[in-house]
This record gives C-alpha cells, sequence and structure tokens, in this order.
C-alpha cells in the first residue's frame, strides 16, 4: 500500500488550454488508483476556448473519499505548464509544505503579442515562486518535448520530473504503467521518450 505524506493529498495541475494538463491530472489520478487510493480529480476553466487558464485538483486519500476541491492554503504539490499560471496558483493554494515543479517557459497572451499588456518578468515571477514554496523544480518540459519529437508530449514530460521530486506519492514505474496502458505504437515510444527525458532533466538539480 502506499504511504502518504497527507491525507488527503492536494495535487494542481495548471495550465493553459491546449497543453494537456487534463491529461496530466487523469494520468495521475489513474496511478494513483492503481495504488489503492480513493481519488477525486475536478477542473476548472477560466476561459472555454485554447488559451484560457485550466486548473485540475486531484484530491488523494487512503481513508474517505475526498471532496473534488482544494481548500486555498492546501495545495502540497503544484504542477504548472506555464510559470504566470503556476504563480497564481501558489498565490492562492501554496501552503507551509508546498512543492512545486514547473515548465519556465512563458505561454504569452493574446493581448502581450498584440503589444497591449505586459508579461511579468521571468526572473522576478520565478523568485516569488520560490518564495510560496518550500521546493521549485523548474524542468523545460516543452523544450524537451520537442527535442522527443513532439510539443504536445510537455505534459509528460513534466510528469517524468514530478515522478523524481522528492517525496512524490508516486514513483517512475507507476506512471509508466499508465503511459503503457492509455497509449500504442509510436505515441507510446515518443511519450515514452519524453518521460524518461523529464525524469533525467529533474535529476540534473532543476531546483530553483
Amino acid at each position: 500500500m502506499i504511504q502518504l505524506k497527507y491525507d488527503p493529498l492536494n495535487i494542481v495541475v495548471c495550465g493553459i488550454g491546449g497543453q494537456g494538463n487534463v491529461l496530466a491530472a487523469e494520468v495521475v489520478g489513474s496511478a494513483m488508483i492503481d495504488r489503492g487510493c480513493r481519488v477525486a480529480v475536478g477542473e476548472t476553466y477560466g476561459a472555454s476556448q485554447r488559451g484560457g487558464s485550466v486548473m485540475s485538483h486531484v484530491r488523494v486519500s487512503l481513508q474517505d473519499d475526498p471532496s473534488v476541491l482544494i481548500p486555498s492554503g492546501e495545495a502540497h504539490i503544484i504542477i504548472g505548464f506555464e510559470p504566470l499560471e503556476t504563480l497564481r496558483i501558489a498565490r492562492k493554494y501554496a501552503g507551509a509544505d508546498t512543492v512545486a515543479v514547473y515548465d519556465p517557459r512563458p505561454v504569452y497572451p493574446l493581448g502581450v503579442l498584440q503589444g497591449v499588456q505586459t508579461y511579468p518578468d521571468l526572473d522576478a515571477l520565478q523568485e516569488e515562486i520560490r518564495s510560496l514554496t518550500t521546493l521549485a523544480l523548474a524542468v523545460p518540459a516543452a523544450d524537451i518535448a520537442m527535442e522527443a519529437g513532439d510539443s504536445r508530449a510537455a505534459n509528460i514530460a513534466l510528469l517524468g520530473a514530478f515522478s523524481q521530486v522528492p517525496g512524490a506519492p508516486l514513483s517512475r514505474e507507476d506512471l509508466e504503467k499508465i503511459l503503457a496502458r492509455r497509449f500504442k505504437g509510436a505515441v507510446l515510444e515518443l511519450n515514452q521518450k519524453a518521460f524518461a527525458m523529464g525524469c533525467g532533466a529533474a535529476g540534473k538539480g532543476g531546483a530553483q
């Protein structure tokens, strides 16, 4: 039986529409169920179209059926696919012992691309993420996915990094089993490569 540092264990997966964070949350939830846990997964959307904020709550317990939404200040792990979205979640949900693993590569909103809005200074943004968490692991998941062969595998690369976080509730093998069930053929091979590269990137000391 899996051991949970917290019960319920609260994981937030966040990013923008189209980055695959809903799939990532489903993979984490499925792996937790395989390990004998009770899991609740729920999503909230800042905008329905591609490019809007998306956040998934994954709550895990060995004792009870957890409610879907994580209370403010009670996230134990944040998996972020975009740095500004990671900071937004950390500001609301980070607590005394929160770990964040995130991609530091910005995805600029349309207003920034049009020159009518300004994206926050990236160094200051990452410094605030570090200040709000006990560990912030910055992993270039989008770059890893491109190197693996498909930018859409960034979510899987970040899950690989997540499995290497100190005290992670799931091992590399736990998540690899779910990938093997969910994907087949060339898509599985691509995701396995991205996942392995994400594991390696975390092991190289991406802590910020």
